[in-house]
């Protein structure tokens, strides 16, 4: 019997058809829709007959869309029908009307699949095929691919379609990253998801729940499956996903449908909408899932949203999704793993509930973006302090399509291990890659698997696993990740002088004070006065004596008119009951305090010696947390040696002087 390969290149071969009309990004637009139609129609031929008897017994009755799509759906023996008259053979009988006969074939599929065609808005590439004379070139071809269930197994045919899908989105990589991740990428998050698991989906009967967010074409949903396949065929895995792009979205929908994946009696395991603003899982049991994978668009703005988001976040606080904070408008990444995070099911092993775990790529930014007191270092917090962050991989730049900067798998869970309670690891992969024998879009590398000659995928899992304190894992206490960002003060120093100009300026916004100006420019005279203080002391006395009273905006409009910041000058004492001094404003300073460090020991160490008129100003304190990836690995390099560089300098001295000489001869 032939192999999915086989069936994947003879589907390849029809896209050449395509070739004019269509650029090569665009050929996914066609083959994939086609691949679902003809699986589909090859699927039903065998319970058509019993569909159009019951269809026409039925037809113009009482029962409305949705019942008749159940009955019509069990004399299937599926999740789907077509009560058409038509099928593929009999499309190609009149090829003057085969785009008629195309959509009307379409049309009398069941809601499900309508709904999947609507989706990928496949009836205006069938006009264009139709305009470009080759639509019934390519149903024609399509007629002769026997994708009958007894020729291509359901597993088999899902190969095929993620064959296609990857060949597909490889060939669009200018966007391919915005809905497909590559696949050794997905199969090293999948490793790392399931590591601990082995004894609990051994257990007969297991079942569990998995969602993807930004499920795209389904590819993470895919693997995870073939995972549980390959090493724990009698567990039960439910894939869920949800995304906001019409294309990817009906791509996943339509491989759930051919794959014929058991999904407890559902059929809309993979829904359409916006997560921030349509979050289509909010229903139990459907609202909480044991494992989340996810690769959200790295560096999406969030701004459509943002008053929803904001309102919930506002209003709902820790019983809605936000609570912990919001990121900055540009980069919503934090957000995609709040929302997953909302979906975590609880640890009660006596119910059943065994807590969740999660692993989503994220860009560099969501680990050090934004200082103490931002949305993103709360997010932050918020994840450390409750002990779910488990670990970071740091993956080898160039690995996507659409961009080629690093990129990092977070590993996220509610229930760790004993050994890693209180600790996060941190694993530098970064080397571990192969270059690629044909560069796609960005992508010129690729996590090395076994038919390329080294199992990188295993060394890494197997490094994780292993827990352990080396040059590319690295052990770290949750505490160590987080500072207290402290307010730095120094005293405002204030030099006083009264001139003409200043004067005026005053008297300008109080002129009925010109008297008690004149008196005090008398008195005090031109001079600088480096000593605040004593300078208003004088002033307040003087006003006394002239019983003057100013209000405190005037008192403050003298201050700021007559007096400049001068470092030579005396500090400037608080009023009132308070002591000490004013702080001055321009000369605010901030230290991060490592959690781990006394901050009063701290202070005198590092701040004391080079600024002996600061102090603290406790009030202000902020704790915030975030994961420096290369500071944790830095390797020391010292410079060489002044005679190494010296020697280095006096040889290309003298080939200078040696290339002048040959110009000048």
């Amino acid at each position: 019997m032939p192999d999915h390969n086989y069936f994947s290149g003879l589907i390849w071969q029809i896209a050449d058809l395509l070739r004019g009309p269509y650029r090569p990004p665009q050929y996914e637009r066609v083959m994939l829709p086609m691949t679902v139609l003809r699986r589909f129609d090859c699927v039903l031929a065998s319970s058509k007959p019993k569909v159009l008897a019951e269809f026409d017994k039925r037809k113009g009755g009482k029962l409305n869309d949705d019942a008749l799509d159940r009955l019509l759906n069990k004399a299937s023996g599926q999740r789907f029908h077509n009560h058409s008259q038509l099928d593929f053979q009999k499309l190609k009988g009149d090829p003057d009307n085969i785009e008629k006969h195309l959509v009307s074939y379409i049309k009398g599929f069941s809601s499900n699949v309508r709904r999947i065609f609507d989706f990928f808005e496949f009836e205006n590439e069938i006009e264009k095929m139709r305009e470009s004379n080759i639509l019934y070139l390519v149903v024609s071809k399509f007629c002769d691919v026997d994708l009958h269930p007894s020729t291509v197994p359901n597993e088999q045919m899902g190969l095929i379609f993620e064959n296609l899908i990857r060949r597909f989105n490889e060939l669009a990589n200018e966007t391919a990253g915005d809905h497909f991740t590559p696949r050794e990428v997905i199969r090293l998050m999948v490793n790392i998801l399931f590591i601990n698991d082995d004894k609990l989906l051994a257990t007969p009967g297991t079942v569990r729940k998995l969602l993807d967010p930004a499920c795209g074409t389904g590819g993470m949903l895919a693997e995870a499956q073939n995972y549980l396949r390959d090493h724990h065929g009698a567990a039960k895995l439910y894939v869920f996903g949800q995304d906001y792009n019409k294309r990817a979205f009906a791509t996943a929908a339509s491989d759930m449908l051919m794959k014929d994946v058991d999904q407890n009696g559902g059929t809309d395991n993979v829904r359409y909408g916006d997560i921030f603003t349509d979050d289509q899982f909010t229903e139990p049991p459907y609202d909480k899932f044991d494992y989340l994978l996810a690769n959200p668009p790295f560096g999406v703005d969030w701004k459509r949203q943002q008053k929803e988001i904001q309102r919930e976040h506002d209003k709902l606080g820790f019983d809605g999704r936000f609570g912990a904070g919001l990121p900055r408008v540009n980069d919503g990444a934090l957000l995609f793993l709040q929302h997953m995070l909302s979906k975590f099911e609880p640890v009660r092993p006596k119910e059943q509930k065994h807590g969740s775990r999660l692993a989503i790529v994220f860009s560099g930014s969501p680990l050090f973006t934004g200082g103490a007191g931002s949305g993103e270092s709360d997010i932050r917090k918020w994840i450390i302090e409750n002990d779910w962050l488990e670990g970071v991989i740091a993956l080898p730049e160039q690995m996507f399509y659409n961009t080629g900067i690093g990129t990092y798998v977070w590993v996220v869970t509610n229930r760790k291990e004993k050994r890693r309670k209180g600790k996060i690891q941190l694993l530098d992969a970064r080397e571990f890659y192969v270059p690629m024998r044909r560069n796609l879009g960005d992508k010129r590398r690729k996590l090395g698997e076994k038919e390329d000659g080294r199992d990188q995928i295993a060394e890494i899992v197997q490094l994780y696993g292993q827990f352990e304190n080396g040059e590319i894992s690295k052990l770290f206490e949750n505490a160590d990740f987080g500072y207290t960002r402290v307010t730095v003060e120094r005293p405002l120093r204030l030099r006083y002088q009264m001139t003409v100009e200043e004067k005026a300026r005053f008297l300008d916004a109080y002129p009925d004070l010109l008297d008690d100006v004149q008196a005090i420019d008398k008195v005090l005279g031109r001079e600088p006065s480096f000593d605040w203080n004593v300078t208003w002391s004088r002033i307040e006395d003087l006003l006394h004596t002239r019983k003057s009273r100013w209000k405190a905006a005037e008192q403050k409009l003298f201050r700021s008119v007559f007096t400049r910041n001068d470092p030579k000058a005396e500090p400037v004492t608080k009023s009132g009951q308070e002591h000490g001094y004013e702080s001055d404003a321009e000369l605010r300073d901030f230290e991060n305090v490592p959690l781990k460090d006394d901050i009063d020991v701290y202070f005198k160490r590092e701040v004391l010696p080079h600024l002996p008129d600061a102090w603290m100003d406790r009030t202000k304190d902020k704790v915030g947390y975030e994961v420096n990836f290369n500071r944790c690995f830095y390797k020391y390099s010292p410079p060489r040696p002044l005679s190494q560089i010296d020697a280095d300098l006096k040889l290309a001295e003298d080939e200078i002087v040696r290339l002048l000489k040959e110009i000048a001869s």
